[in-house]
């Protein structure tokens, strides 16, 4: 019964009685970048869907250095971003996952100069990446690892995802490791360079949902509702991708064809990809990320890794 009351129906409006509902619960905001992954939460404001599913949310572009801290302050009471990071954040603040957002689908990967043929050629040489404790960091040790190596075995500068793409493409450094747009510089800058894997060869890129243990305890209608409300917004995508990609695009200032290119290389999560994927492949994963994490220091010391998930909201 609760599931008719709360899922938008493909126009996104329900019924008054669902609008009603809204004042008894809190206002959640979002904490969020404009990765591409992220950008159906977007059309379920633009589009009102969270609205008519009965809950006020708001989506706030947030660094992902300072997600956690607002978090833990208050301002947000609800973060996205990767699994790793998560598992990262939950060492210092508790958090429960309650659904998986998108999967990279080449959406992240490490670039090369042609030379550069195996994974055992990447010895010694220098990858342009972010900071440990990112994405890029985390894709390029996740990579290494699975290819018996590990990141002390080549030299790391640090450079942001745009910068490493840029200083790679203009002739600086033997590799990078960054996302979309800034990997199709690399698709598109000719024999000086190409891509040596993605996410498609190797899938770690997965990002969810998460609220803190005791709003989800107080507020368990709300968070519900959310959940509800992606699936909706996944829906009209489905109905109406121009409308969906003129709202998703708008929000970060690309036209709806740049939009849908850059959409190409995500897989985002309905309920039934939710739940095969819970049921077999998120926690396996999250335990092999806590494994890089580990091994690269990044993360100190162990955290229960299946306390971190909670699969309710996406069998309602």
């Amino acid at each position: 019964m609760l599931r008719r009351t709360i899922l938008a129906s493909t126009a996104g409006v329900l019924a008054t009685p669902a609008l009603v509902g809204a004042q008894a619960l809190p206002r959640i905001t979002i904490g969020m970048s404009g990765w591409t992954g992220f950008a159906p939460l977007t059309l379920a404001e633009g589009a009102e869907i969270f609205k008519a599913n009965g809950v006020e949310v708001t989506t706030r572009f947030v660094p992902q250095r300072e997600r956690n801290l607002a978090l833990a302050s208050g301002a947000l009471n609800c973060v996205v971003t990767t699994v790793d990071t998560m598992i990262q954040w939950s060492s210092a603040i508790p958090l429960v996952q309650v659904l998986v957002l998108d999967r990279s689908r080449g959406g992240d990967g490490v670039a090369v100069r042609p030379a550069i043929n195996t994974w055992a050629d990447m010895r010694g040489k220098t990858i342009a990446v972010d900071g440990a404790g990112t994405t890029p960091y985390f894709v390029l040790a996740y990579m290494l690892r699975e290819n018996g190596m590990s990141i002390r075995d080549v030299q790391t500068p640090t450079l942001a995802p745009q910068p490493a793409a840029q200083a790679f493409v203009a002739g600086q450094f033997d590799g990078c490791s960054t996302y979309e747009p800034y990997l199709s510089q690399v698709r598109g800058m000719g024999p000086s360079g190409k891509i040596l894997a993605t996410t498609l060869d190797y899938p770690c890129v997965v990002d969810t949902l998460a609220f803190q243990p005791a709003f989800i305890a107080a507020n368990a209608d709300a968070v519900r509702r959310v959940v509800a409300s992606w699936f909706a917004a996944l829906d009209m995508i489905q109905r109406d991708p121009t409308r969906s990609n003129e709202i998703m695009g708008r929000r970060v200032n690309q036209t709806p064809e740049a939009f849908a290119a850059s959409a190409q290389y995500i897989e985002w999560l309905d309920q039934a990809k939710n739940r095969e994927y819970w049921s077999g492949g998120l926690l396996p994963f999250a335990n092999k990320a806590h494994t890089v994490l580990r091994e690269v220091n990044v993360l100190r010391a162990d955290v229960n890794v299946p306390a971190l998930f909670d699969d309710r909201f996406i069998r309602a």
